[in-house]
């Protein structure tokens, strides 16, 4: 029976049963796992499943016995994928399992900015509403996604779904290939400063690598209307955050959704913390892929993934 070692089970949530993978083999679950503390848990082990837990050359020479790696997650960044496969090891992510929450997710954190929603929600619960004489408050001006302009950065699966429910919004959809490639007969590819200057939306959905990161910066976010906004769902080092928070502190763009980090959790001390007018962004710790269904998914797909090793 293969011994399975999950070093950061907790991350998947409490509320999802581990039975698909449990049932494969002599399986130990860790909630969270330490970098001292990889060592001794992974030496015996045939399987390591890890979310965020680095595995490297040294983590990989420890493991004595093993035969597969699983990431429960699409990025493979904390995994020596060169060096593992170089010693017949191989590495398996879950591809897919997401896509449907982190759309959702986009929606959700884009409405809220577009239609200023925590103005309107605060307006009522703080009691201005009832202390007004109008039967409204238009204080806030927010607008309609339906004639603007939505730029993609990354039309992979999410990148892709995302359009399409702009397209059913009225927007008019454009996109910046990150791999160089331009693959999509139904939108148009442009260059990136193109989908800056112009977009009213700026969408982001790429994979962190050589070509992306970095990729946002101060004169990129420069090029953007003063109305629009970014949203990043991708990773978190695509956009330079300390150059975001000065964009948003100058009043370069009307706002910003983030989910991502270039250090997650957030520190203490990260640039975001410093944006003078809150009301501009939206923050959210890491969740956009989150869904109870989709971390069912992601269950499955890593038995899966055991199963045919």
């Amino acid at each position: 029976m293969k011994k399975i070692v999950f070093l950061d089970s907790d991350t998947l949530g409490s509320d999802i049963s581990l039975e698909p993978i449990s049932s494969l083999g002599d399986f130990v679950k860790y909630p969270f796992t330490k970098p001292d503390e990889v060592f001794e848990r992974i030496k015996d082990c045939n399987i390591i499943i890890t979310n965020k837990v680095v595995i490297g050359k040294e983590q990989i020479d420890a493991a004595r016995n093993l035969e597969l790696i699983c990431v429960a997650a699409t990025g493979t960044n904390n995994v020596d994928i060169p060096y593992a496969t170089g010693k017949g090891i191989p590495v398996r992510n879950a591809v897919g399992y997401s896509t449907e929450s982190v759309v959702q997710v986009t929606f959700t954190m884009l409405l809220s900015l577009v239609g200023k929603l925590p103005y309107f929600d605060n307006a009522v619960k703080s009691g201005r509403y009832s202390a007004g004489i109008s039967f409204t408050d238009v204080s806030e001006v927010f607008w309609e996604l339906k004639g603007k302009k939505m730029g993609i950065i990354g039309l992979g699966n999410i990148g892709s779904k995302v359009a399409a429910i702009a397209k059913a919004f009225g927007m008019d959809v454009r996109y910046y290939a990150t791999s160089g490639i331009a693959h999509s007969k139904e939108y148009e590819a442009v260059e990136l400063k193109t989908l800056m200057a112009e977009s009213d939306v700026i969408s982001i959905h790429a994979p962190l690598n050589e070509r992306t990161n970095g990729l946002v910066g101060y004169n990129e976010l420069r090029l953007m209307k003063k109305s629009a906004y970014i949203l990043n769902m991708g990773r978190g080092g695509i956009i330079k955050e300390e150059e975001l928070v000065r964009a948003l502190n100058e009043g370069l763009i009307a706002g910003a959704a983030i989910d991502v980090y270039t250090k997650e959790p957030l520190p203490a001390d990260s640039p975001y913390f410093k944006i003078a007018d809150m009301s501009k962004v939206i923050l959210t710790p890491h969740i956009a892929w989150a869904s109870k269904e989709a971390r069912k998914c992601l269950v499955e797909k890593i038995a899966e993934n055991i199963r045919q090793a």
